[in-house]
């Protein structure tokens, strides 16, 4: 994560507010806490999947936030939790060394959810980290009613001192994304942490992750719904190519994508199938219109679902498949 992004010919002339600060922002907590949810609410647009299986984002999501006075960078991240697995180990060193770099940590505890084991693992594991600013943010508020909420915010402060010290927290903020509840003030809170620096990324710039990466998530995340608790760990997708088709008129363009579906066991690979092939066939029409929207042009998806056993706990699997 560098700060020399930022090129002269970006800059616009007369420079930028003294007072304008841009910086990094990783959110953490347990798997389905809302981070990704969160994170899309704060960019505007989606940027991260989401889905109600645990262990559903597996890269660092870079979404930005563009504000008059202010540039977030939001690094959503896998969710922190014990692993049984090599991706399991690989996805918590991901979110190790995401912490290290960024400039504040949003820590995500679910509202209509008691602080358990993994909430205080992970609070744990945020307190070994010196002088970084970490603002404590009770998603789903729009879950549970006020005198809930009011509890379990006094719960979440509790939480931060006993595991911070005395100052405990440098916030406490809840917030809900799907109803728009206090999102900017979550933005506010954030924006206030971030170091003075000029934007690091273009006006208008969302994302920095590939396309194709993008491409993949939606895919995935079409594919997640509905399956039984197993799958989603056990699932990967993968684009091989994106390529125009031709012979096509100039005004009416087609991508053609064609994508891989990788499953561990031929079990998995009928659930994803589906009796007659329906399932996929659903898979490629919901998730076409938001990879559509994404590149802006029609697409014809091609989707095969394979085999590949053990991915997850053979080293060179996980290379092949981008862990």
């Amino acid at each position: 994560m560098s700060r020399n992004t930022q090129t002269p010919a970006l800059m616009p002339e007369g420079g930028w507010p003294k007072d304008f600060r841009s910086g990094f922002t990783s959110f953490v907590g347990r798997p389905n806490a809302g981070k990704s949810t969160l994170t899309n609410a704060l960019v505007g647009q989606k940027v991260a999947i989401t889905s109600s299986k645990p262990q559903t984002t597996r890269h660092t999501i870079r979404g930005i936030v563009h504000r008059a006075d202010a540039q977030l960078i939001l690094v959503d991240t896998p969710g922190l939790h014990r692993p049984r697995t090599l991706l399991g180990q690989r996805l918590n060193d991901l979110v190790a060394d995401t912490l290290s770099e960024v400039d504040a940590i949003g820590f995500c505890l679910p509202a209509n959810e008691k602080i358990g084991p993994g909430d205080r693992f992970i609070a744990t594991q945020l307190a070994q980290l010196q002088k970084k600013p970490i603002i404590a943010i009770v998603t789903k508020a729009d879950t549970v009613d006020k005198a809930a909420l009011m509890q379990q915010l006094m719960a979440v402060a509790q939480l931060g001192v006993d595991t911070l010290g005395e100052g405990g927290w440098a916030a406490v903020v809840p917030v809900s994304a799907t109803k728009d509840f206090q999102v900017n003030e979550v933005a506010n809170v954030l924006a206030a942490q971030m170091p003075l620096s000029p934007p690091l990324y273009p006006d208008g710039e969302l994302t920095d992750e590939p396309e194709a990466k993008m491409v993949s998530e939606l895919i995935r995340e079409a594919a997640l719904e509905g399956v039984r608790d197993e799958l989603p760990h056990s699932l990967a997708v993968v684009v091989e190519e994106m390529i125009p088709r031709e012979g096509r008129p100039e005004d009416s363009p087609l991508l053609d994508v064609r994508v891989n579906l990788y499953v561990e066991r031929s079990s998995q690979k009928a659930i994803i199938i589906g009796k007659g092939g329906a399932r996929l066939r659903d898979v490629g029409t919901r998730s076409r219109k938001g990879i559509e929207a994404l590149l802006g042009t029609r697409v014809y998806l091609d989707l095969h679902v394979k085999i590949a056993k053990e991915w997850q706990r053979d080293p060179k699997q996980l290379g092949k498949l981008g862990f």
